[in-house]
């Protein structure tokens, strides 16, 4: 069931002077649990977005397919359909809906499979909602090109249904470890990734001051992706991380 937008015209003006330019962006919400929903959307609300929660994955698939939605956050395990499913049927449908995963599955693989199911964000449960509201904000302003199954970047793409890297005329034969640090980075093009945000995602650790790990997993990286080619598309940002771009 769809909870319907507030109608209070009191607390219009100020949404309008708290969202910027955002009382027009309507999001949908596809979460079971009641209180983590409600919390949402009130949370979402406040800061100026139209809103609408269901709890069932079908009726989250329907309203998914047949509204004009900016932004859907949606949960794994649902009541009569998963979330891997739903996406699956948005995405196959050829909608380019963003979807933000917000679950408590929160393996490395599960946070790979949701990205390769054309998610454009990931984020595990417990959180916080500023950090939702941020990731929120950067998959809008984002757009929904980034739903393709293919993604290019200069001459490099790479094609996750089929786990193929290529650049120029040339295959990259890389391991899952590397395809997988690969596509953080790619699905984050332009933006600094930490060396902890990628040990995290990658390798499921928290990451050591003293484990250069990371460090040497994109240096091998670039030996494959980077050193054959004069354009380089890896990029260290001193103090800060690493970020793909191709500028």
């Amino acid at each position: 069931m769809v909870a319907a937008p507030a109608q209070s015209a009191a607390n219009a003006p100020i949404a309008v002077r708290i969202v910027r330019g955002h009382a027009n962006v309507h999001i949908l919400i596809i979460e079971d649990e009641s209180k983590t929903a409600a919390y949402l959307q009130k949370g979402l609300r406040e800061c100026g977005f139209v809103v609408d929660v269901t709890h069932q994955g079908e009726d989250g698939l329907y309203l998914a397919q047949t509204r004009d939605y900016d932004l859907a956050i949606l949960d794994v395990m649902l009541p009569e359909r998963d979330g891997w499913s739903i996406i699956s049927e948005i995405r196959r449908s050829g909608r380019k809906l963003p979807v933000l995963f917000l679950t408590a599955r929160d393996s490395v693989q599960d946070r790979v499979k949701g990205l390769e199911l054309g998610a454009d964000d990931y984020l595990v449960k417990p959180f916080a909602f500023s950090e939702l509201l941020a990731r929120v904000r950067t998959v809008l302003r984002r757009g929904p090109i980034r739903q393709s199954e293919i993604l290019i970047i200069a001459d490099l793409e790479l094609d996750f249904p089929r786990n193929r890297v290529t650049r120029g005329d040339q295959r990259i034969n890389l391991t899952a470890k590397e395809f997988w640090l690969l596509s953080l980075l790619a699905r984050h093009t332009g933006e600094v990734l930490s060396r902890t945000s990628i040990a995290e995602q990658v390798w499921d650790m928290n990451f050591d001051s003293d484990t250069n790990v990371v460090d040497v997993a994109v240096r091998r990286l670039r030996r494959k992706i980077d050193d054959p080619f004069d354009k380089k598309l890896i990029h260290t940002v001193r103090g800060r991380g690493y970020v793909l771009e191709a500028c």
